[in-house]
């Protein structure tokens, strides 16, 4: 007989960007906003005194920069966990984008890559591909400081959230998803 062992996952999603608005970001390396001391503070406060088995962030800045801040210095970084790659439409407002495939991209994210980058299948694959390496870790507490998209993709995995659902969901800045695997 064996021991199956479930493993809780928190995801914490970066901060506010230094960003307009309207502007596709994705893969791109952004940076903080000017609230992000505040926003940390209070991403700190909401997993004050757990105990992390292991710690892994996006290797994306606005992802290293919360988890140092929230007392991860050595967090593990993972190119998995980077946000979906919109290609060419990165840093472009999206009602400037002149791409014909745009229109196409909102009928079927799953499918359709944007801008050239990933479509929302390619990044379910690369977070799944992740989640089942962790799975075989002997963690019961793990915690990752990621991106929206990265949180759609385990809430689907995690079975809590349909693939055509995934984008019903709110998912703010500097908050807090708790999955079990």
């Amino acid at each position: 007989m064996s021991i199956v062992y479930r493993m809780r996952v928190t995801l914490i999603r970066h901060t506010s960007v230094a960003v307009e608005p309207g502007v596709v970001y994705g893969f791109t390396d952004v940076d903080t906003a000017s609230t992000f001391p505040e926003e940390a503070a209070r991403v700190d406060r909401s997993i004050e005194g757990e105990i992390f088995d292991a710690v892994y962030h996006s290797p994306l800045s606005r992802c290293r920069k919360l988890a140092e801040a929230c007392g991860f210095p050595a967090s593990v970084p993972d190119s998995r966990l980077k946000e979906l790659n919109f290609g060419h439409w990165e840093m472009q407002r999206w009602e400037a984008i002149k791409d014909p495939v745009l229109e196409q991209w909102y009928g079927d994210w799953v499918n359709i890559p944007a801008g050239g980058g990933e479509c929302f299948r390619d990044q379910f694959r690369r977070v799944t591909e992740f989640l089942n390496e962790l799975k075989k870790q002997p963690f019961r507490n793990v915690c990752l400081f990621v991106h929206s998209g990265v949180i759609r993709c385990a809430l689907i995995y995690a079975g809590r959230l349909a693939v055509e659902d995934a984008f019903s969901v709110d998912i703010p800045y500097g908050s807090r998803t708790d999955i079990e695997l």
